[in-house]
């Protein structure tokens, strides 16, 4: 029997402030689970995810 893979994790980090930036954009760093500079949250790899990703990803660190 085959086994399956584990699931393929995303670290996020927030190295930038959201303030200043578009409603939306804040909106998108909060539904990451990220609260605070320099937070660091681990989500499962999913197109929506990487939707999210690129979206704020000039506030962002990701580390795969």
């Amino acid at each position: 029997m085959a086994k399956k893979a584990a699931p393929k994790t995303i670290r996020v980090t927030l190295v930038k402030s959201p303030i200043g930036y578009t409603q939306d954009q804040k909106a998108t760093v909060r539904a990451l689970g990220l609260r605070r500079m320099n937070q660091t949250v681990e989500h499962t790899d999913t197109p929506a995810l990487r939707g999210m990703l690129f979206k704020v990803s000039h506030l962002l660190r990701v580390e795969e």
